[in-house]
């Protein structure tokens, strides 16, 4: 889908956001070794990394990594759900997600496991409440889904 890269100079994984006509509107770079993130000067952040999906799910992650760790934990009918990064604790994309698909009516905020994830995750949750949308905070039982990922490939060795 052109939407996943990997950049020639430093290995930074490149994660695209497009809107609805399929035109790039985001750009995050994550680097492959450290801890390296960015987010491109003039991305919009309702256009973050996400799938689009069929089905009334949406998930809703803090970061690209942590949304791809989730996906290859629970991959069965992946496709057919909804997805989205927000690059941060941003609610924009999970807004435009629900603007754009009509078909969604449950909400997984699976922000990380820490202070400042759960905080939006709560924020996010009244604000839900207020609108009257069926959504269910999922955090990781670690910091995050990609320490999760990493746990569980770790107990199935």
């Amino acid at each position: 889908e052109r939407t996943l890269y990997e950049d020639e100079q430093y290995h930074n994984c490149i994660f695209v956001g497009v809107d609805e006509g399929g035109i790039p509107k985001h750009i995050h770079r994550r680097g492959t070794h450290g801890s390296f993130k960015q987010t491109e000067s003039g991305s919009k952040a309702e256009y973050s990394f996400h799938h689009d999906g069929e089905s009334e799910w949406l998930f809703v992650f803090e970061a690209p990594i942590d949304m791809l760790s989730f996906i290859s934990m629970f991959k069965h009918c992946w496709k057919s759900q909804s997805y989205a990064a927000s690059c941060g604790v941003s609610d924009k994309v999970l807004w435009q997600m629900l603007k754009n698909g009509p078909h969604i009516k449950k909400v997984y905020i699976c922000f990380d496991n820490d202070e400042p994830g759960q905080q939006a995750a709560q924020r996010i949750s009244r604000e839900m409440t207020e609108k009257n949308i069926w959504h269910e905070i999922n955090p990781p039982e670690k910091k995050d889904w990609n320490e999760d990922l990493l746990a569980w490939r770790k107990g199935m060795g």
